[in-house]
C-alpha cells in the first residue's frame, strides 16, 4: 500500500512541475491535463481523508457562498476571492446566498461536531466544494488545505490558463496540539513591520497559530514603553555588526497584533530577563547594579548581561513594562525568557522568577519561560519552553521532566530539530551551528509526544520553530533557512503521530515547491527532497 501510495505521490510532483509550466502558443498541441492533487497530498497532513467521487471546477460562474452572512466569514471569503481571483481571472462574486455549488464556507450545523475550535471538514463533489467549521479559525485553515489542493498557480498575481479543479471527496481535520507556534527573533536585527506580515502570511498557510516575538535583547530594544522612552529609542538604536537597529512604535506593534489575529495567529511577546538585557542596562544606569551603563552591544556572544536583582528599581522596571505589554497584548500569555544567565547567581536567578511570575499575573497574563525556568519554581499555569538537544540524561532535561511531571506544561522547540536558524550542513550560507547541522529530515523526524522521555505526554502544549537572526537581516534570509523546514514543524503540530513518515512526507513537501516559487519565497532546494524540475 505504501509503494502505491509513494508512487502516485511522485507522478504528484511530476505533475506539480507541469503546472507551473508556461502557456503554450495558439495551435500548439495540448498537454495531458495534469491530475487533481489528492486530498491526501497537503501539509499538514489531514487527520482523516476519504477520496472519491468527482472532481469540482472552479470557472466563471463560481461563487463563493457565505449562507448566514457571518461577518468573519464573509472576511475569509473575501479574501480568498482576493486571492484567486488575479490568476484564475474570475469574478468570484461573495454571496450570502444558500446553496450547495461554487464554493461555500459554512459555520456550524452537526457536520462540525467534534471539529474543535480549529478543525474543518471540506467535501468537494462535482458541484462545489463546501467548508464547514464551528468557529472561524477552522474555516481559515480549510481555506488554506483548499489553496493546496488548486494548482500552485493560483497563487500567481497574474492570469494563468489552468484547469482549477479540487480533487473529489472529504476531509475532516483537526489540530493535534493546540501551540503550534514559529518565533521570530527581531532583537539581534531588526524586521520592519511589513517583513513581520510576509512571515506571518508564510505560517497561516500552515495552520500555525502563534507568533512569538523576541522583542528585546543584548543587541536591541524592539518595543515602545512609554514609563521607559529610552529603552526603544537609544536601545533600539542599533543590532548585530553595528546597523541602524530600529523599534516598534505601539500602533506597530498593535499591527502586527491586528495582522496576525485576521489570519487566526495570537502574538507572544518576550522580553528576556534577567539575562540577554544589555539593550536595557545601557538605556538606564538605574538598572545596573554599580550605576554605570555599559556601551551598547552590537557583538553576538551571550550570557554576560544581567539586571540587578536586589534593587527595587528593577522590580519597578519590570512591572512598568509588564503592565503596558500586556495591556497591548490581547493573547493570554507574556514570556518572560530567562535562558542562558550565566552572570546571574542561581539563587538570584530564583529569587527573579519568584518575583516577577506574580507580576504577570497581576496583569492578567499566564508565563511562558523558556526551560531554565523549571530550575526556579514555576508558578501555577506557568509553561516551560524546551530548547535543549536530544542528548538523555542531562540535569536540565531531568529537571524539565520532573517539572512536568508537577503539572508544568510545556514547549518543544529542541535546538538541534526545531531551531530553524541551524545551519542545514556545512555549505550553508546563513546561520549557526553551535547545536548541530539540521537537515530537514532531522528537523521534521521526531515525535512531540515522547521526545522527552518521562516526560507525561498530556505535559506537551505544542511545538514552536524559532529562527534566531544573528546572521539574518533580509526576509529573503528569513524565507532560505525557515523553508522547507518550517513546514515540518508544522505538521508535527498539526497532523496525528499516525500520519509521520519520512518518506511519504518528503514528496508532499517537494510539491510546495512550485508553490513557494509561485509565491515568490527564496526557499533551500535540500538534496533531501525530491523537488519537480523548474
Amino acid at each position: 500500500m505504501r509503494r502505491r501510495r509513494l508512487l502516485f505521490s511522485l507522478l504528484l510532483v511530476a505533475a506539480a512541475g507541469l503546472g507551473t509550466a508556461a502557456v503554450p502558443p495558439p495551435g500548439a498541441a495540448r498537454a495531458a491535463t495534469p491530475a487533481a492533487t489528492p486530498l491526501d497530498q497537503v501539509v499538514p497532513a489531514p487527520a482523516s481523508v476519504h477520496e472519491g467521487g468527482d472532481a469540482y471546477t472552479l470557472g466563471d460562474r463560481t461563487r463563493i457562498r457565505v449562507p448566514g452572512g457571518s461577518g468573519e466569514a464573509e472576511r475569509i471569503a473575501s479574501s480568498l476571492a482576493g486571492l484567486l481571483r488575479p490568476a484564475t481571472g474570475f469574478d468570484l462574486p461573495v454571496t450570502t446566498e444558500d446553496g450547495r455549488d461554487g464554493i461555500v464556507l459554512r459555520l456550524g450545523g452537526s457536520g462540525t461536531r467534534g471539529l474543535g475550535g480549529e478543525g474543518y471538514r471540506l467535501t468537494s463533489g462535482a458541484r462545489g466544494v463546501t467548508i464547514s467549521a464551528a468557529r472561524p479559525a477552522g474555516l481559515f485553515h480549510g481555506v488554506q488545505t483548499l489553496r493546496q489542493l488548486l494548482p500552485a498557480d493560483a497563487e500567481r498575481q497574474r492570469a494563468r490558463r489552468a484547469p482549477w479543479r479540487v480533487a473529489g471527496g472529504t476531509i475532516a481535520d483537526s489540530p493535534r496540539y493546540a501551540y503550534r507556534g514559529a518565533m521570530l527573533d527581531v532583537s539581534r536585527h531588526f524586521f520592519t513591520v511589513g517583513q513581520v506580515k510576509r512571515y506571518i502570511d508564510q505560517l497561516a498557510m500552515y495552520k500555525i497559530n502563534k507568533l512569538h516575538l523576541h522583542l528585546s535583547d543584548d543587541q536591541g530594544w524592539r518595543i515602545a514603553i512609554a514609563s521607559w522612552p529610552r529603552l526603544a529609542s537609544y536601545g533600539g538604536s542599533t543590532q548585530v555588526g553595528g546597523g541602524p537597529g530600529g523599534s516598534y512604535s505601539k500602533d506597530d506593534y498593535r499591527e502586527i497584533i491586528r495582522y496576525a489575529a485576521a489570519r487566526y495567529l495570537t502574538v507572544v511577546p518576550e522580553i528576556d530577563m534577567p539575562g540577554h538585557t544589555n539593550a536595557a542596562l545601557a538605556s538606564y544606569a538605574p538598572l545596573n547594579c554599580n550605576g554605570q551603563a555599559p556601551p551598547l552591544y552590537t557583538g553576538t556572544s551571550v550570557g554576560f548581561s544581567s539586571l540587578c536583582v536586589p534593587k527595587k528599581e528593577t522590580y519597578d522596571f519590570v512591572d512598568d513594562v509588564l503592565r503596558e505589554l500586556a495591556a497591548m497584548t490581547p493573547g493570554r500569555a507574556l514570556h518572560i525568557g530567562g535562558d542562558e544567565a550565566h552572570s546571574t547567581s542561581h539563587d538570584d536567578y530564583v529569587t527573579f522568577m519568584d518575583k516577577v511570575q506574580p507580576l504577570v499575573a497581576k496583569y492578567g497574563k499566564s508565563v511562558i519561560g523558556w526551560h531554565q525556568l523549571t530550575g526556579a519554581h514555576p508558578a501555577k499555569g506557568a509553561v516551560a519552553q524546551y530548547w535543549g538537544y536530544d542528548k538523555t540524561g542531562t540535569a536540565e532535561r531531568t529537571q524539565v521532566v520532573d517539572a512536568a511531571r508537577r503539572g508544568t506544561r510545556l514547549i518543544l522547540s529542541p535546538a538541534d530539530r526545531a531551531y530553524l536558524d541551524m545551519k542545514y550542513d556545512k555549505n550553508t550560507p546563513l546561520g549557526l551551528s553551535w547545536a548541530g547541522y539540521v537537515g530537514v529530515q532531522r528537523s521534521y523526524d521526531w515525535d512531540p509526544g515522547s521526545y522527552l522521555d518521562g516526560a507525561p505526554a498530556g505535559s506537551v502544549l505544542g511545538v514552536e520553530a524559532p529562527l534566531w537572526s544573528e546572521t539574518l537581516s533580509t526576509s529573503s534570509h528569513i524565507e532560505y533557512m525557515a523553508f522547507p523546514r518550517l513546514p515540518g514543524i508544522a505538521e508535527l503540530g498539526w497532523s496525528p503521530a499516525r500520519t509521520h513518515d519520512w518518506d511519504d512526507y518528503k514528496v508532499r513537501l517537494a510539491a510546495q515547491g512550485p508553490r513557494w516559487d509561485a509565491l515568490g519565497i527564496d526557499y533551500f532546494r535540500s538534496p533531501e527532497v525530491p523537488w519537480p524540475a523548474r
